[in-house]
């Protein structure tokens, strides 16, 4: 067996591969009881997408899909930090519930601190 022969069959079993990690990855969007979940599975879909593209690199020997799977590493990045802002900002924080989306018990839950706001000098 060829190296060339070994390279492209590797390809399209990573291509098979990655392809139904997407599509379960979809299926757990869609099912996703909380919005968390659905948080990780998108992470987890942009992850996927930047194997296909670099697969496809291999495959096409195209260097420019490289750096877009770069560009997209980037956007995923933020996107999920900026989902977790949003997920505090809401209190649907993992901290905040008892697992599946219950919340905790009144005894159980972290008392919130409220800032201390310190007097303006007033006459300088």
């Amino acid at each position: 067996m060829s190296a060339a022969a070994i390279l492209s069959s590797s390809i399209y079993f990573a291509l098979a591969a990655l392809s139904l990690g997407l599509l379960l990855t979809v299926v757990r969007i869609l099912r996703g009881p909380t919005l968390p979940d659905r948080v990780l599975g998108l992470d987890m879909l942009v992850a996927i997408a930047i194997g296909l593209i670099a697969v496809l690199a291999i495959k096409s020997g195209f260097n420019l899909y490289v750096d877009i799977a770069i560009a997209l590493s980037l956007v995923g990045f933020l996107a999920t930090v900026a989902f977790a802002r949003f997920i505090l900002a809401r209190g649907l924080s993992p901290e905040k519930q008892g697992g599946a989306g219950r919340p905790l018990p009144a005894a159980q839950k972290a008392k919130r601190v409220k800032p201390v706001r310190r007097n303006k000098k007033v006459g300088r």
